[in-house]
Protein backbone atom coordinates (compact mmCIF):
# COMPACT_ATOMS: atom_id res chain seq x y z
CA UNK A 1 0.00 0.00 0.00
CA UNK A 2 1.25 3.51 -1.02
CA UNK A 3 2.01 5.94 2.01
CA UNK A 4 -0.11 8.63 0.26
CA UNK A 5 1.72 11.17 2.45
CA UNK A 6 4.92 10.33 1.72
CA UNK A 7 6.76 13.51 -0.06
CA UNK A 8 7.41 12.72 -3.77
CA UNK A 9 11.18 12.65 -4.22
CA UNK A 10 13.59 14.29 -6.35
CA UNK A 11 13.31 11.61 -9.46
CA UNK A 12 9.47 11.07 -8.83
CA UNK A 13 9.18 14.92 -8.89
CA UNK A 14 11.64 15.39 -11.87
CA UNK A 15 9.15 12.44 -13.53
CA UNK A 16 6.31 14.61 -13.32
CA UNK A 17 7.42 17.80 -14.42
CA UNK A 18 9.34 16.59 -17.58
CA UNK A 19 5.75 14.66 -18.51
CA UNK A 20 4.16 18.26 -18.34
CA UNK A 21 6.99 20.03 -20.50
CA UNK A 22 7.25 17.07 -23.08
CA UNK A 23 3.78 16.18 -24.08
CA UNK A 24 3.32 16.93 -27.87
CA UNK A 25 0.34 16.98 -29.81
CA UNK A 26 0.98 14.44 -32.33
CA UNK A 27 -0.02 14.52 -35.56
CA UNK A 28 3.17 13.10 -37.90
CA UNK A 29 4.98 10.73 -35.90
CA UNK A 30 2.64 7.84 -35.44
CA UNK A 31 3.93 3.81 -35.77
CA UNK A 32 1.69 1.17 -36.37
CA UNK A 33 1.97 -0.83 -33.24
CA UNK A 34 -0.61 -1.66 -31.13
CA UNK A 35 -0.93 -0.02 -27.59
CA UNK A 36 -0.55 -3.31 -25.20
CA UNK A 37 -3.89 -3.61 -23.09
CA UNK A 38 -2.06 -3.44 -19.81
CA UNK A 39 -0.95 -0.23 -21.02
CA UNK A 40 -4.04 0.99 -22.34
CA UNK A 41 -5.65 0.46 -19.19
CA UNK A 42 -3.61 2.05 -16.98
CA UNK A 43 -3.91 5.46 -19.78
CA UNK A 44 -7.47 4.61 -18.60
CA UNK A 45 -7.31 4.24 -15.02
CA UNK A 46 -5.28 7.37 -15.29
CA UNK A 47 -8.06 9.41 -17.01
CA UNK A 48 -10.57 8.00 -14.40
CA UNK A 49 -8.98 9.10 -11.50
CA UNK A 50 -9.00 12.65 -12.33
CA UNK A 51 -10.55 15.21 -10.10
CA UNK A 52 -14.13 16.05 -10.95
CA UNK A 53 -16.57 18.51 -9.59
CA UNK A 54 -19.11 16.74 -7.09
CA UNK A 55 -17.76 14.04 -8.06
CA UNK A 56 -19.69 13.73 -10.57
CA UNK A 57 -17.21 11.75 -12.71
CA UNK A 58 -19.21 12.70 -16.24
CA UNK A 59 -16.46 11.06 -18.37
CA UNK A 60 -17.02 7.63 -20.85
CA UNK A 61 -14.52 6.24 -22.93
CA UNK A 62 -14.96 5.14 -26.67
CA UNK A 63 -12.38 3.19 -28.30
CA UNK A 64 -11.98 2.81 -32.04
CA UNK A 65 -9.75 1.26 -33.91
CA UNK A 66 -12.62 0.33 -36.47
CA UNK A 67 -11.40 1.43 -39.63
CA UNK A 68 -14.82 2.17 -41.43
CA UNK A 69 -15.86 4.60 -38.45
CA UNK A 70 -12.03 6.50 -38.78
CA UNK A 71 -13.21 7.40 -42.46
CA UNK A 72 -16.31 8.68 -41.10
CA UNK A 73 -14.49 10.64 -38.45
CA UNK A 74 -11.96 12.22 -41.26
CA UNK A 75 -14.62 12.46 -43.53
CA UNK A 76 -16.11 15.13 -40.93
CA UNK A 77 -12.73 16.57 -40.47
CA UNK A 78 -11.77 17.27 -43.97
CA UNK A 79 -15.30 18.92 -44.36
CA UNK A 80 -14.20 21.11 -41.40
CA UNK A 81 -10.87 21.80 -42.35
CA UNK A 82 -12.08 23.00 -45.46
CA UNK A 83 -14.28 25.65 -44.15
CA UNK A 84 -11.91 26.43 -41.21
CA UNK A 85 -9.17 27.34 -43.99
CA UNK A 86 -11.32 30.58 -45.46
CA UNK A 87 -10.62 32.17 -42.08
CA UNK A 88 -7.29 32.94 -43.17
CA UNK A 89 -6.47 33.90 -46.85
CA UNK A 90 -3.03 34.39 -48.48
CA UNK A 91 0.32 32.95 -46.99
CA UNK A 92 -1.51 32.44 -43.69
CA UNK A 93 -4.09 30.37 -45.90
CA UNK A 94 -1.12 28.10 -47.61
CA UNK A 95 0.33 27.49 -44.17
CA UNK A 96 -2.67 26.92 -42.33
CA UNK A 97 -3.02 24.22 -45.26
CA UNK A 98 0.36 22.90 -45.57
CA UNK A 99 -0.64 22.09 -41.47
CA UNK A 100 -0.92 18.37 -40.58
CA UNK A 101 -3.54 18.56 -37.57
CA UNK A 102 -4.88 14.89 -37.69
CA UNK A 103 -3.48 11.84 -37.70
CA UNK A 104 -7.18 10.03 -37.60
CA UNK A 105 -6.07 7.04 -39.47
CA UNK A 106 -2.23 6.87 -39.03
CA UNK A 107 -2.34 6.14 -35.45
CA UNK A 108 -3.41 2.51 -34.29
CA UNK A 109 -6.10 3.81 -32.13
CA UNK A 110 -8.71 6.54 -31.63
CA UNK A 111 -10.06 7.38 -28.30
CA UNK A 112 -13.39 9.76 -27.39
CA UNK A 113 -13.14 10.66 -23.99
CA UNK A 114 -17.39 11.67 -24.19
CA UNK A 115 -19.24 14.04 -21.36
CA UNK A 116 -22.23 12.56 -19.83
CA UNK A 117 -24.29 16.11 -18.66
CA UNK A 118 -26.89 14.02 -16.66
CA UNK A 119 -24.30 11.99 -14.90
CA UNK A 120 -25.14 13.04 -10.79
CA UNK A 121 -28.92 14.21 -11.43
CA UNK A 122 -30.13 18.08 -11.29
CA UNK A 123 -28.29 19.16 -8.72
CA UNK A 124 -24.88 17.86 -8.58
CA UNK A 125 -22.67 19.25 -5.83
CA UNK A 126 -20.39 22.11 -6.57
CA UNK A 127 -22.68 22.92 -9.87
CA UNK A 128 -25.05 24.99 -9.38
CA UNK A 129 -23.42 28.41 -9.95
CA UNK A 130 -21.39 27.12 -12.86
CA UNK A 131 -23.14 24.26 -15.18
CA UNK A 132 -20.29 23.92 -17.40
CA UNK A 133 -18.06 22.18 -14.79
CA UNK A 134 -18.87 18.80 -15.66
CA UNK A 135 -17.10 20.06 -18.90
CA UNK A 136 -14.01 21.38 -17.20
CA UNK A 137 -13.90 18.63 -15.09
CA UNK A 138 -14.01 16.49 -18.67
CA UNK A 139 -11.01 18.48 -19.53
CA UNK A 140 -9.10 17.17 -16.54
CA UNK A 141 -9.04 13.45 -17.47
CA UNK A 142 -8.08 14.02 -20.69
CA UNK A 143 -4.93 16.15 -19.14
CA UNK A 144 -4.78 13.09 -16.87
CA UNK A 145 -4.12 10.55 -19.88
CA UNK A 146 -2.53 12.95 -21.80
CA UNK A 147 0.68 13.38 -19.33
CA UNK A 148 0.46 9.38 -18.59
CA UNK A 149 0.84 8.25 -22.09
CA UNK A 150 3.83 10.73 -22.35
CA UNK A 151 5.15 8.80 -19.25
CA UNK A 152 4.47 5.45 -21.36
CA UNK A 153 6.21 6.88 -24.69
CA UNK A 154 3.28 7.03 -26.51
CA UNK A 155 1.87 9.90 -28.34
CA UNK A 156 -1.97 11.54 -28.18
CA UNK A 157 -3.19 14.12 -30.60
CA UNK A 158 -6.10 15.94 -29.94
CA UNK A 159 -8.52 16.61 -33.23
CA UNK A 160 -11.16 19.24 -32.77
CA UNK A 161 -11.42 20.31 -36.15
CA UNK A 162 -14.77 18.53 -36.24
CA UNK A 163 -18.82 18.60 -36.18
CA UNK A 164 -19.91 17.73 -32.59
CA UNK A 165 -23.12 17.08 -34.00
CA UNK A 166 -21.82 14.82 -36.53
CA UNK A 167 -19.52 12.86 -34.49
CA UNK A 168 -22.26 12.27 -32.14
CA UNK A 169 -23.95 10.29 -34.79
CA UNK A 170 -21.31 8.10 -35.93
CA UNK A 171 -20.58 7.28 -32.57
CA UNK A 172 -24.36 6.70 -31.81
CA UNK A 173 -24.03 9.02 -28.58
CA UNK A 174 -26.81 9.45 -26.53
CA UNK A 175 -28.62 12.78 -26.63
CA UNK A 176 -27.09 14.58 -23.06
CA UNK A 177 -23.51 12.82 -23.80
CA UNK A 178 -21.03 15.61 -25.43
CA UNK A 179 -18.16 14.26 -27.46
CA UNK A 180 -15.66 16.47 -25.86
CA UNK A 181 -12.27 15.30 -27.05
CA UNK A 182 -11.56 13.31 -30.04
CA UNK A 183 -7.93 11.47 -29.50
CA UNK A 184 -5.45 10.07 -31.70
CA UNK A 185 -3.32 7.43 -29.40
CA UNK A 186 -0.15 5.32 -30.67
CA UNK A 187 3.35 4.95 -30.28
CA UNK A 188 5.71 8.01 -32.02
CA UNK A 189 8.57 7.99 -34.00
CA UNK A 190 10.38 11.02 -31.66
CA UNK A 191 8.46 13.39 -29.50
CA UNK A 192 9.40 16.82 -31.08
CA UNK A 193 11.84 19.28 -29.21
CA UNK A 194 8.79 21.92 -29.24
CA UNK A 195 5.33 22.46 -30.20
CA UNK A 196 4.71 21.62 -33.99
CA UNK A 197 3.00 24.51 -34.82
CA UNK A 198 5.86 26.53 -32.79
CA UNK A 199 8.37 25.11 -34.80
CA UNK A 200 6.32 25.87 -37.58
CA UNK A 201 6.57 29.00 -36.85
CA UNK A 202 2.50 29.37 -36.41
CA UNK A 203 2.49 30.44 -32.94
CA UNK A 204 5.16 31.06 -30.13
CA UNK A 205 4.53 30.17 -26.51
CA UNK A 206 3.39 34.01 -24.60
CA UNK A 207 6.31 34.70 -22.14
CA UNK A 208 4.75 33.51 -18.90
CA UNK A 209 6.02 36.50 -16.40
CA UNK A 210 3.52 38.83 -18.71
CA UNK A 211 0.60 36.46 -18.15
CA UNK A 212 1.10 36.72 -14.22
CA UNK A 213 -1.04 39.57 -12.31
CA UNK A 214 -0.92 40.92 -8.60
CA UNK A 215 -4.46 40.66 -6.94
CA UNK A 216 -6.12 42.30 -9.91
CA UNK A 217 -6.08 42.27 -13.65
CA UNK A 218 -2.78 44.16 -15.24
CA UNK A 219 -1.07 44.95 -11.75
CA UNK A 220 2.54 43.66 -12.42
CA UNK A 221 4.41 41.57 -9.18
CA UNK A 222 6.77 43.72 -7.41
CA UNK A 223 8.68 41.17 -6.06
CA UNK A 224 10.85 41.46 -9.43
CA UNK A 225 13.62 38.12 -8.03
CA UNK A 226 10.84 36.13 -8.54
CA UNK A 227 9.08 37.39 -11.45
CA UNK A 228 12.84 36.71 -12.88
CA UNK A 229 12.19 33.21 -11.96
CA UNK A 230 9.50 33.30 -13.77
CA UNK A 231 11.45 33.67 -17.01
CA UNK A 232 13.29 30.54 -16.70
Amino acid sequence: MTDHNRPFSDAERAGLYRAIYERRDVRSQFLPDPIPRPVLARLLRAAHHAPSVGFMQPWDFILIDSLEIRQQVLASFDEENAKAAENYSGTRQQNYRNLKLQGIIESPLNLCISCDRSRGGSHVLGRNSIVEMDLFSTCLAVQNLWLAARAEGIGVGWVSILDQDTLAGILQLPDQVYPLAYLCLGYVSEFLDEPELQAKGWRSRLPLEELVHLNSWGAELEDKAWLAQLKN
